[in-house]
């Protein structure tokens, strides 16, 4: 792989990588590996609204930049779009920076490379929408690469040492999780069953869930979203007594307590198995439509379960029969289970 060489290490750095919660887990060895790589730099990330639990306060990160994501999305408020992304663009170009790094490899995220005025701006050779135009240097990852090892490969690329991949999650403060410090001292041991997904094709549904929790050896916790509320009530419903629900009862940092003490977690592929995974919980996960290999859990000690069909992974966000998901049944899922409690 071709080294970007630097003329001299650089004061300060911006990371681009907005976006989703997984992601952004998944882009933690690369910030662990930038800091000691360049130690007395000062870095600054680029995180979407929402999100911003996960890294604020964050010993490795100087600034922040939150950024309202959603609302780009949104045609009807563009006005208010427009007169942020001129605002962050002019705060940016003033900042001086000496490195600007897009980890997200999209169209947005390469205007605000470009808007840092950098020298010297890093991205994938293969970013999407035309991010890679606004690049000075561009870096080429495998297709079926995982995505730890792809956003590393940017910080291999730069100079640094990849060789010790290491997860700097957040400090959590006693008042982070006060609101939930019953559930280690009333459960002591428990599971998680995180049932969410961004897209509806890697949800397995809920009534197998339910029948899970209902067989697990453990009480269980189900988290999630709002959104998740009714799929989660359902689950509850089912665990014959088995299972709470904390479903958008929780902020990330209140997550990452939960999954901390956990014994294990059966998630689908979302956020919250990669926050599991970073903090070396055993994850048991299900896979649909995406693959293990680009976006499993990531580490030793978990297991990634998929039906054997041709047509998986196929990546589509929408499915009618959802073959891939009603091939896994409730009792292959309980079996690794069991597996990976003998561990």
């Amino acid at each position: 792989m071709e080294t970007i060489r630097l003329t001299k290490p650089p004061k300060k750095i911006l990371v681009i990588k907005p976006s989703s919660l997984g992601d952004v887990v998944h882009s933690l060895p690369f910030l662990n590996s930038l800091k000691e790589g360049f130690p007395k730099a000062r870095i600054h990330w680029v995180i979407a609204k929402g999100l911003e639990g996960l890294l604020d306060g964050h010993p490795m990160i100087d600034r922040l930049w939150i950024i309202n994501k959603e609302q780009w999305k949104d045609i009807s408020r563009l006005t208010a779009t427009l007169r942020e992304f001129k605002g962050i663009f002019s705060d940016l170009r003033n900042e001086g920076y000496d490195m600007a790094i897009d980890l997200q490899g999209l169209l947005r995220s390469g205007l605000l490379t470009m808007a840092s005025s950098s020298a010297l701006r890093i991205g994938f050779k293969d970013a999407r929408e035309g991010g890679r135009f606004f690049y000075t240097h561009r870096v080429e990852t495998g297709k079926d690469m995982h995505a730890v090892d792809r956003y590393l490969r940017i910080a291999e690329a730069v100079g640094c040492d990849i060789s010790n991949i290491i997860f700097p999650m957040p400090l959590i403060k006693d008042s982070d999780i006060e609101d939930i410090r019953w559930i280690k001292d009333e459960l002591r041991e428990y599971a998680v069953i995180a049932p969410g997904g961004r897209w509806q094709t890697k949800r397995w549904d809920a009534e197998s869930f339910g029948r899970l929790a209902s067989h697990l050896p453990l009480k269980t916790i189900v988290v999630g979203s709002k959104a998740d509320e009714p799929a989660s009530e359902r689950i509850v419903g089912l665990s014959k007594g088995n299972a709470i629900s904390l479903a958008g009862k929780t902020d990330i940092r209140q997550l990452i307590g939960i999954m901390r003490h956990a014994k294990f977690v059966v998630s689908n592929d979302s956020g919250a198995m990669h926050i599991a995974a970073a903090l070396g919980v055993p994850v048991i996960a299900i896979f649909g439509p995406t693959s293990p290999q680009r976006t499993g859990p990531y580490g030793r000690g978990h297991i990634a379960i998929r039906s054997d069909i041709d047509c998986s992974p196929c990546f589509k966000k929408k499915c009618v029969k959802l073959d891939c998901m009603k091939g896994i049944t409730v009792e292959r899922v309980l079996s690794e289970v069991r597996r990976i409690e003998d561990l």
